[in-house]
């Protein structure tokens, strides 16, 4: 515990000028890292992390790599604190800890692949990971590449190995299994002496050590002629659903060689083809309702009691555009690179290359808030055309309490919002060991609203390119994926090859 009168002094000084039922701001810690480079090392493209996940639990941790690779981390530290209830009623302090996480197993999920049909590599880079149910100790995931979806199990298996007799005699072997024993002057047609041969002894079965078995259960393959986006698992825990460019399948996990085609975007000519989907995501407590997104800005809220092909939506949440601002990069940075439900469902967020957007399930009129992470980018638009860097796709992720959002930006930053009425907190974090380091101070006060919506705010406007030591962001190095912790406040990071978490 940090004690100290400068301490709770700045405590009080923070909560007296919060706004009355926000939140107070996190103050965000550096908890651990996997995998840090040294400095002038170089990063092999197949080492890359490239999906991250968190299961229900939060006591475990996925993340795949470029190279094809699942690596799996389990908690600790709640193991540290067993004992009685009784016990733990007694202590008169709380228990100041943060999740610490150790290495668990990793396991090759995807090898490298040629389709000589269409004369195209595939790639073994993992897109994306989802934890499934736990079952009789036996972790469960579901892991996918640009074309394949996987089911993995993974269970601690005991090895079970035969430990031998401890005995100083010195033996010959016969070729027909004999045995003579030489220190007991025993042939063939031996007789045990009397009183036994105390050099006898028996081979014994002992459990040495337990060792985790991963196992493909099974393979999902055949149904995507695009590059699969995203997977996501329904709250039924019996099936799934996977997405590319054109169309969403549904499957049931206990059957690979047939799914279900749901949503079908695939115009009869393609050159009237106008938007495709980018991500999609099954709501978290209703197994019939799904949302996706589109390279247009929108997203989609789909009910599958409807029909069996859900090309018509239930609601459409999109922004109006603001007249007379269009220009040739106005549909390339509303494309939405990620969306995420909200824990109670009731919020979904998004993600494009400017903005973060909360929108409200039950209100399609706009969002309820906008933050703002890449406006200062806006006058370096044609730069980042010109090297590609338009089209990276920024994922997104809300606590588990509902109250705060997150996202990745370039040079290695990531940017974490309060999302309350009221709240003010916008924070811009470096994933090093020092998060603090290039903090951002950016305006946080919520400005006039966009169009007719009156509940809608941004917040968190960047106004240069540049950090508050001088230094210009670096769009190479960009930390794309991030994950919150289910329950507590805790964000783990993909910062190239490098896992950094952190805690509040």
């Amino acid at each position: 515990m940090n004690g100290g009168g400068s301490v709770e002094a700045a405590e009080a000084v923070a909560e007296a000028s919060a706004p009355v039922g926000a939140p107070l701001q996190l103050e965000w810690k550096f908890a651990q890292v996997f995998g840090e480079r040294t400095a002038g090392e170089e990063v092999q493209e197949v080492d890359i992390i490239s999906a991250i996940e968190f299961d229900r639990t939060g006591d475990h941790l996925a993340t795949g790599d470029r190279g094809g690779r699942v690596v799996l981390f389990e908690r600790t530290d709640t193991r540290d604190h067993g004992g009685n209830r009784r016990d733990l009623e007694r202590m008169d302090f709380p228990i100041n800890r943060h999740p610490e996480f150790r290495y668990k197993t990793e396991f090759q999920s995807h090898e490298p692949e040629f389709d000589y049909l269409k004369s195209l590599e595939i790639e073994e880079k993992i897109n994306k990971i989802k934890w499934c149910q736990s079952a009789n100790g036996a972790l469960f995931l579901l892991s996918t590449n640009d074309k394949t979806i996987k089911f993995w199990k993974v269970q601690e298996k005991k090895v079970k190995k035969i430990c031998p007799g401890m005995s100083t005699s010195s033996k010959t072997y016969t070729a027909n299994g004999g045995c003579l024993d030489k220190t007991l002057g025993l042939g063939n047609d031996f007789s045990f002496p009397p009183g036994g041969a105390p050099s006898l002894h028996l081979p014994v079965m002992t459990s040495i050590e337990t060792s985790l078995v991963p196992r493909c259960r099974r393979i999902y393959a055949h149904a995507h002629d695009y590059h699969i986006n995203s997977i996501s698992n329904n709250s039924d825990g019996e099936t799934f659903i996977s997405a590319d460019d054109l169309r969403i399948n549904l499957w049931n996990l206990e059957i690979s060689n047939q799914s279900f085609n749901i949503v079908d975007v695939k115009p009869a000519n393609m050159e009237d083809l106008t938007e495709v989907i980018t991500s999609a995501e099954f709501h978290p407590s209703h197994c019939n309702i799904l949302a996706y997104s589109s390279s247009r800005g929108s997203v989609r809220l789909v009910d599958m009691r409807q029909s069996a092909l859900c090309d018509s939506h239930t609601k459409l949440f999109e922004e109006q555009e603001v007249p007379g601002s269009r220009s040739f990069f106005t549909e390339i940075i509303a494309s939405i690179s990620d969306i995420k439900f909200a824990k109670d469902g009731r919020y979904i967020l998004s993600r494009d290359y400017m903005t973060l957007k909360l929108w409200d399930i039950n209100m399609d009129s706009g969002p309820v808030s906008t933050f703002q992470v890449h406006e200062y980018l806006r006058p370096k638009l044609c730069d980042l055309y010109e090297n590609d860097s338009i089209f990276d796709k920024f994922e997104c992720c809300l606590s588990g309490d509902g109250l705060r959002v997150a996202t990745g930006s370039y040079s290695n930053l990531f940017r974490v919002f309060g999302c309350t009425d009221g709240s003010t907190e916008a924070t811009t974090l470096e994933a090093s060991k020092n998060p603090m380091r290039r903090q951002v101070q950016t305006p946080t006060r919520p400005s006039r609203s966009l169009g007719t919506l009156s509940r809608g705010f941004r917040r968190g406007a960047d106004t240069s390119g540049a950090d508050t030591n001088g230094n210009a962001f670096d769009f190479t190095t960009k930390l794309l994926h991030l994950a919150w912790h289910p329950t507590e406040n805790s964000l783990a990071c993909a910062a190239s090859n490098s896992l950094y978490m952190y805690y509040a």
